[in-house]
This record gives C-alpha cells, structure tokens and sequence, in this order.
C-alpha cells in the first residue's frame, strides 16, 4: 500500500485502521492479516507488542539518535493537532480531513504550521516604565556653597504642586531667629482667633475706696497722652482707663490701688536670652510681665529702646498720674465678681501681628505666645510655651515631629524648627488659609517694606533681580541669620523656602542668602537639587 501525497477524505472500509510507526519491522509487516473480529484484535496486539519491542531494542543500540528522533515526532505530533484543532473549528468538511488524518497510516506533506509562541514563565517580563519625570537644568549649587552661609539647612518648594525642588538638610530642626515669628503667629490666630482684643481692666477692691488694675497682658498699652501716637498703631492709653475709673467712682476718693499682674507667671526673662545685649544695647525686648505701658520702653514712640528692670512699677507710675493721685500701691489679686470700673482693650490679634512682623517686635510676640499657652490650658511660664505653641498649631495638620518652642519670638537658640515645616505653613500663608492671609500681609518685602525694605542692606547688587518678588520673615541671632516666605519667581511659579545660615557666620551671610533666594527667583519650577 502505498502513502497518498494528499490526505484521505475518508476511511478505506477495507483495510484495518493501524496506527503507523517511525520503524517498519518485517515480521509484523509479513504477518497476513486475520479475517475474524477476535483474530483481528489478536493480529493487532501482537503487531502492537513486536512494534515495541522492536522499537524498546533500537533505542538500547542508539539512545542518542533516538533522543533526536523522538523529539522530531513530538514537534511533528503537535503541529498535527493544531491543524486539527483548526479543521474541526473550520466546520465539517475540515472535520472529515481530521479524520483520515487520524487513520491513514501515511502522514502528510501538508506544510505543518508554525506553533505559536508562547511566553516562559521562568523568564522575566518588563513591566510597565513609569512616566519620565523632567530633568531640571537651573543649579544653584554654587549659590549654596557660599562659605558665608556656615552650616546651611535649606528647602524650596513648588507651591502649588508640593514638589520639593532644592533641599539642603530640609529636615533637620534648628534654630530660627524671628522667622519663629510665622508660627507664633499662626499659633495665636488658631487658639485666640482673628479679632480677639487684649484687655486690661480695673475693678473695685475689697474696701472702700480702692481699686484694682488687673493686667491682661497687653503689651501696647500707652502712656502718651491722647493725641500722641505712641510706637503701636492705634494702641489703647492707660489715661483713659484712669478716666473711666474716676468717673465710676463718682467722686468717692481713691484710698488705694492694688496691682494684679499674676496672669504671666515668674520668671520674667528668658535664661537664654542675653539680658544686656537685648533688654538694655538693643532695647529689643522687655521683662515679660503681665502689666506694662508700651512695650516698657524708655522711648514710646521708637522701634527698639532700653527697657526698665520693673515695668509694672513704670506702668502704676502713670496710672497714679492719670488718676491724679499718690495713694499707696500694693500688689495683690482681685475679688472675685468685683464690679469694674473701667477697660481698654488692645487693637485685635490680626492688627497685632500685622505690625509685629513687619518690623519684627519681639514683645508682642512674647504676649501672643503666652497667652496661647494660658488659653490651652498649657500654663502661663516660658516653660509652658512648647506644649501651648504646637497645640495651637495642631489644627494646620503639619507634622510638628522636632519642633520646640523656647518663647515667642525666636530670640532664644533653643528653639528648633525643621525648614520643611516652614515650606509647608507658607502655602498655607500664600492661600490664606485658616485666616493665615494676615501672616502673608504683614512679610516684609524685598527692597520695599520691613525689615528687608529700604535701609536694612537688603537685596542689592546682583540679588536686586528679586526685589518685590520676596515676601519673607529675616531672623538674627548670635550663632545664625534665617529667612523664610515666598518667592514669587520669574517665570510666575509660586515658591516657599526657608533658609538657614548657622554656626560660625557673620552679617555678612544676610548677602549671601539674598544672593540664594535671588537665585530661586530666577530658575522658579526649572530649580535643581543639584
């Protein structure tokens, strides 16, 4: 019988189906084939075992050939089902071709498809790459390399979409001089609230005739005279207090006064401020006590002026002139319920802020502060200031992890606060959120306004590019210069950055972080942490 080059239509009823084989042995191909059913099958198992063991006996001479060949079939066997798998997909003429396929002893010349690939699951496979992220060209890294910057912690931020552009120990808390001044003051309009007014009141005593002042911690009550404007815009006079007072008591004779300034506990300087350099050379600072006239300082209407080693002495002083009397004073507390005779109340917590920090006064500050910790049950001393600032502070939902809080105004090298955590409260300033807007209305302005206006060296030369362009708190103290705020940059990208120039510097490291901030200015979104 000979193979057909095409394949069968169809079963031939007259030979017997057997399966063909790579080997034809002659004995089983000599042996004439049986006429009845169970000589057939007996015919066919014995053609079957002489197959096998012919097949059993080639492969023990050549194992190697037979690897070879066996591996032919099997490539062969499966493109031979995956054209029966297409041909009974196909329809039923194509089922039919399946099936001589299926019995025909000779196989056909039909060109075996080609599998189709599959994929190793040993091997691996590239996952999707994520999305290039931009290459940005502007360096400043020169700029941070300045020797006069000391010890730099330093971070710029795209406010609108929170990218960290620039980072120089972005995260490392250190002290920030006045730029201290941002958090107290975002502290006071979440604990105090926008309008709140500091009051200070005079109620009657315990005997007849005398009276009570009772210190609210207003720092900018005044001395001068109605008509005289004193060193705080719109500060309330002691002299009308002592007016309201003599006419609720009708005529009745003062027989004395009782002072209450327990609301600010002892004691009422910092340790770590320089008492000389700042109470008395700078005339920056005052003792913190509850009651005193503006601000304590020799001179009311100037910016910085000694201040007295008693300034509630200084303010009774004035109270007993206003009242027209010398009646003796004492200090004590006020009766409960006792009836008030008189109260001026301070500009509100918004306008307070407003000018402390445009020309960075350190008193009210340390008013604001102070009374945050009171209101948040914190207590009323310097120590109490760290728990009562970060509670304060709590709601802007910024981690506060290493800050601390030393007083109010950032005199004190013991505050530390992370840049990172000023990059993130000055987009909360730029949106003016949680009423924070007044923070950003009171940033002094490059070469415009504040404590970097006109005067103060600021933003010259080469780092003029940037003025009116830099809304930001300035900080000093003995062992560091800081800035901090927004940047409004040249190619109209919003940033916020902090920077911090520590350890061994001098004034003139003021020049050298305008020359950085400058730098920022000018490479906006294009910045590079390199």
């Amino acid at each position: 019988m000979h193979e057909s080059d095409q394949p069968d239509t169809g079963p031939d009823p007259s030979t017997p189906s057997t399966p063909s084989s790579p080997i034809a042995d002659p004995s089983v191909a000599s042996e004439p084939p049986t006429t009845t059913g169970s000589g057939r099958r007996a015919a066919v198992r014995a053609k079957r075992d002489g197959i096998a063991a012919g097949v059993m006996a080639a492969i023990r001479k050549h194992p190697k050939a037979w690897m070879a060949g066996a591996a032919a079939v099997v490539f062969v066997l499966l493109g031979t089902g995956s054209v029966a798998l297409g041909a009974t997909v196909g329809g039923p003429a194509a089922a039919a071709g399946v099936a001589s396929l299926a019995t025909t002893p000779t196989p056909s010349r039909t060109a075996t498809p080609t599998p189709t690939p599959t994929v190793d699951p040993g091997r691996p496979v590239p996952a999707n790459q994520p999305a290039a992220t931009r290459v940005r060209t502007c360096s400043v890294a020169g700029l941070a390399a300045d020797g006069r910057l000391g010890t730099l912690e330093a971070q710029v931020v795209n406010a609108k979409t929170g990218q960290t552009l620039f980072d120089r120990n972005g995260g490392k808390p250190g002290p920030t001089a006045s730029v201290l001044k941002t958090l107290t003051s975002a502290a006071a309009l979440a604990t105090l609230g926008p309008d709140y007014r500091v009051s200070t009141t005079v109620v009657a005593g315990s005997t007849p005739g005398q009276v009570v002042i009772v210190g609210g911690g207003d720092v900018t009550l005044s001395r001068l005279p109605d008509g005289q404007a004193s060193f705080y815009t719109g500060a309330p006079k002691i002299q009308d207090l002592a007016n309201q007072v003599k006419q609720a008591m009708g005529g009745q004779p003062i027989t004395s006064i009782v002072v209450d300034a327990s609301l600010f506990g002892a004691p009422f300087w910092q340790p770590s401020w320089d008492e000389h350099e700042e109470r008395v050379v700078e005339g920056s600072t005052p003792y913190m006590s509850a009651l005193m006239v503006d601000g304590d300082r020799d001179d009311p209407t100037a910016v910085e002026s000694p201040r007295s080693t008693d300034p509630v002495a200084r303010a009774v002083q004035y109270f007993q002139q206003y009242l027209g009397t010398s009646v003796g004073v004492s200090q004590g507390a006020a009766p409960a319920g006792a009836r008030q005779l008189g109260v001026v109340q301070s500009q509100p917590v918004t306008t307070l802020i407003d000018q402390a920090m445009r020309v960075s006064d350190n008193t009210i500050m340390e008013e604001l502060a102070r009374l945050v910790a009171i209101k948040n049950g914190a207590g009323n001393t310097f120590d109490a200031l760290n728990s009562g600032v970060l509670a304060g502070l709590k709601g802007y939902g910024i981690d506060t992890s290493g800050i601390h809080i030393a007083d109010g105004s950032g005199l004190s090298g013991d505050n530390a606060v992370p840049p990172s955590y000023l990059t993130q409260l000055f987009i909360k300033v730029l949106n003016r959120q949680n009423g924070l807007g007044v923070v950003y209305d009171g940033l002094p302005v490059a070469g415009k306004s504040g404590t970097l206006g006109p005067g103060y060296n600021r933003f010259t030369g080469s780092s003029a590019v940037a003025r009116g362009a830099v809304f930001a708190k300035t900080g000093w103290i003995d062992h560091g210069y800081t800035l901090s705020g927004i940047v409004n940059a040249a190619d109209g990208t919003p940033l916020t950055f902090a920077v911090f120039a520590l350890g061994n510097v001098g004034d003139n490291a003021k020049q050298a972080i305008d020359s950085l901030v400058a730098g920022f200015y000018n490479c906006g979104d294009n910045l590079s942490n390199g």
